[in-house]
C-alpha cells in the first residue's frame, strides 16, 4: 500500500470526509465569538450531545455536518486542522475538538459550554446507570452483564479492526502493533502501556524521519497568548509528575482518585476505548470497584451518546456511593477531561508551527501503531477473557462484531441486543 502523504499524515477527517490537509491559520488562532453568542454555542453542542452515538469517527461526522456545512462557523480546511491536532494529542478527539470549536467560536468561556453542554447528556446517564448498579450490589448473577461484556468484545474488536486498517497500512507498523501487544501481554499494567507507546514513537522517529519532510514555514513571533499556552501546558505535565506525590503524602482517597483519573485521561493515545486497560488499571486492583462493574458501566458506555470518557462519571459514582454519588461521578469526570482541555487550550496556538515538523509526524506513526497493539492486549485481556466462557458466547460475539462492522448497526442497539441475550438465552 502506497504511503500517505506527509500533508494528509494522521489527519483522519482526511479519511472520513477526504478533506484537504493545509494548514489553515485560522483553524489556529481562537476568534472572538459571533453572532448568536454562547446561547448559540450551548444549544448547538447540546444538540449533539443528546443525539451524537457511534463513538469518536461518528462524532467527527456529526461535527462536521453541524458546524461546516449547515452553521458554516468554519470551512474544511480549517476544520481539517483541528482534527489534526486532537489526533496529535493524547486525550479524547472528538471532546477535544469540541472543545477547540468552541475556543474558536466563542473564547475560552465557549469552549467551557461547548464541552459542558457536549458531555452534560451522557454524564447524566452514566451517573444514573452507576446508581442502578450500586442498588443491585452483586452482579455476578446478572445475565444482561453477560451480555454488556459479549458487547464490549465486539466493540474493541472493531476499534482493533479499523484502527489497524488506518495507522498500520505496512508490515513494519503492523510488526510494531503486534510486538507491543505481545510485550504488554507478558507485562501488563499501565507503565507497560506507556513504555510501548514511548518505544513505538522512537522506533517511528528513527525509521520514517527522513521519509517525512519538514516544511518551511515562516517565524512564529510569540505574543501573549502564547506564553499563557506554553505555561498551560507546562501545568498540565507538571501536574502528572506533582498528584501523585501530593496524593501519597496526604493520604487523602479523593486525591488518589483525582491523580488516577487524570493519569489516565493524560495518557490515552488514539481514542477512548483506549482508556479501557488505563481505568481498569488504576480502579479494579485498588478494590474501588469490582472487574463485574466495571465492565457493566463500559458496556452502557456504548450505548449511550456522546464522549466514551463520561464512563468515568459512573466509575466515580460507584467509588463514591451512597446519595453523594453523583459528586464522585462529577469529580473523576472533571479529572479525566481536565489534561484534555489543558492540551487543547495550550497546544492549539503552536499547531501549525509543529504539525509542519516531519519527525513529529514520523514519530506519531510509531506511537499510532504502538496504540493498536496496545488495545489488542485489551480485547483478549481483561474484555475476551471476562467475556467469552463458551462457543455459545464466541457466535455472539462474532454476531455482534458483524453487526457493527459490515451492517453498520448503531452500537446503543446491538449493546442493547446483547444485554437481551445474556439475559434470556444465554
Amino acid at each position: 500500500m502506497p504511503e500517505v502523504p506527509a500533508t494528509k499524515c494522521l489527519t483522519m477527517a482526511d479519511e472520513v470526509f477526504n478533506l484537504p490537509g493545509s494548514v489553515n491559520e485560522s483553524a489556529v488562532s481562537p476568534s472572538p465569538p459571533r453572532a448568536g453568542g454562547l446561547g448559540e454555542i450551548a444549544g448547538a453542542f447540546l444538540k449533539l450531545g443528546c443525539i451524537s452515538f457511534g463513538g469518536p469517527v461518528a462524532h467527527l461526522g456529526y461535527l462536521h455536518d453541524e458546524f461546516v456545512r449547515r452553521r458554516r462557523w468554519l470551512d474544511d480546511a480549517a476544520y481539517s486542522d483541528l482534527v489534526a491536532l486532537c489526533q496529535f494529542l493524547p486525550g479524547p478527539a472528538s471532546s477535544q475538538l469540541v472543545f477547540a470549536l468552541g475556543q474558536r467560536r466563542g473564547g475560552f468561556i465557549g469552549a467551557f459550554v461547548a464541552s459542558l453542554c457536549f458531555t452534560l447528556p451522557s454524564a447524566v446517564l452514566m451517573v444514573l446507570f452507576g446508581y442502578g448498579v450500586a442498588a443491585i450490589g452483586d452482579l455476578r448473577d446478572a445475565g444482561w452483564l453477560h451480555g454488556l461484556k459479549l458487547a464490549a468484545v465486539a466493540v474493541v474488536a472493531q476499534a482493533v479492526w479499523g484502527m489497524g486498517v488506518k495507522l498500520c497500512p505496512d508490515r513494519t507498523r503492523i510488526t510494531i502493533a503486534l510486538a507491543a501487544a505481545a510485550l504488554l501481554l507478558v507485562v501488563p499494567g499501565a507503565v507497560g502501556q506507556i513504555a510501548v507507546i514511548v518505544a513505538g514513537a522512537a522506533i517511528g522517529w528513527w525509521l520514517y524521519r527522513n521519509e517525512l519532510l519538514s516544511t518551511h514555514t515562516a517565524g512564529v513571533r510569540l505574543a501573549r497568548h502564547h506564553v499563557w499556552a506554553a505555561a498551560t501546558l507546562v501545568a498540565c505535565l507538571a501536574l502528572l509528575f506533582v498528584l501523585p506525590a501530593i496524593a501519597a503524602i496526604s493520604g487523602n482517597e479523593s486525591l488518589k482518585v483525582f491523580d488516577s483519573f487524570y493519569r489516565a485521561g493524560s495518557l490515552v493515545f488514539g481514542g477512548g476505548h483506549v482508556v479501557l486497560p488505563l481505568l481498569r488499571a488504576e480502579v479494579v486492583p485498588p478494590g474501588w470497584i469490582t472487574d463485574d462493574a466495571f465492565l457493566a458501566g463500559y458496556g452502557a458506555a456504548q450505548a449511550v451518546p456522546g464522549p466514551l470518557f463520561t464512563f468515568a462519571a459512573y466509575l466515580g459514582t460507584i467509588i463514591q456511593t451512597g446519595p453523594r454519588g453523583w459528586l464522585g461521578g462529577l469529580w473523576c469526570l472533571f479529572a479525566i477531561f481536565l489534561p484534555a482541555w489543558m492540551l487543547i487550550g495550550g497546544a492549539l496556538p503552536f499547531w501549525d508551527l509543529l504539525r509542519s515538523r516531519g519527525w513529529t509526524q514520523a514519530a506519531l506513526r510509531g506511537a499510532n501503531a504502538a496504540v493498536v497493539g496496545v488495545l489488542l492486549a485489551a480485547l483478549y485481556n481483561p474484555v475476551w477473557r471476562e467475556g467469552v466462557t463458551s462457543a455459545q458466547d464466541v457466535a455472539a460475539g462474532l454476531a455482534a462484531f458483524a453487526l457493527l462492522q459490515f451492517w453498520k448497526t448503531p452500537p446503543w442497539l446491538v449493546v442493547g441486543l446483547m444485554a437481551a441475550l445474556g439475559q434470556w438465552a444465554l
